[in-house]
């Protein structure tokens, strides 16, 4: 592993620590290979020339994590130009699952089960504590070019992404 452990996360009252950081703002997104839910590999590529909102979760079967990735969904909704990706190390057919018992149609769940590298070129590789292996929650969004735009680590697995600027980084205005 190269890089060093400067981010940490807020986990039942106790700090961990992650590995790397989030990519720059200014920066090109380092490309991915990951697996959706029809058990393909995908990477940046497959969405080239869209906007990217690259939502890393937890898990799916994590309350605070599946509100993120619903609310994503609904802010996200009818925007042809517009990727709402969201990673975590749940098996596709979780993301699956829970994209259709919560008739989301909006975002792409992937798996980073079968490909190593995600959780320390994005910086959210969680090295130490009970959830040592998985996601940092982090929100990072991408214009068309694959160039980060907006960047935020949720330090606090309680906590809720501040959506309204990860859409404001696109120009996109919600309503919270």
């Amino acid at each position: 592993m190269s890089g060093t452990i400067v981010a940490r996360i807020l986990v039942d009252n106790a700090f961990y620590q992650t590995y790397g950081e989030l990519p720059r703002i200014g920066s090109f997104a380092p490309d991915f290979s990951l697996v959706n839910t029809k058990l393909q590999d995908v990477s940046l590529a497959n969405w080239m020339g869209l906007r990217k909102i690259v939502n890393i979760i937890v898990s799916v079967d994590n309350d605070v994590s599946a509100q993120s990735v619903i609310r994503f969904d609904e802010y996200g909704g009818g925007r042809e130009d517009l990727a709402l990706l969201m990673v975590s190390y749940d098996l596709p057919f979780a993301h699956k699952r829970f994209q259709k018992a919560h008739d989301l149609q909006n975002v792409a769940g992937l798996s980073a089960i079968r490909h190593a590298g995600f959780g320390e070129n994005y910086g959210v590789q969680i090295m130490d504590g009970p959830m040592a292996g998985m996601f940092s929650p982090a929100v990072i969004v991408l214009d068309e070019n694959n160039t980060v735009v907006h960047r935020e680590h949720i330090e606090d697995v309680t906590a809720q992404p501040d959506y309204a600027a990860a859409f404001r980084s696109l120009g996109i205005e919600i309503d919270e």
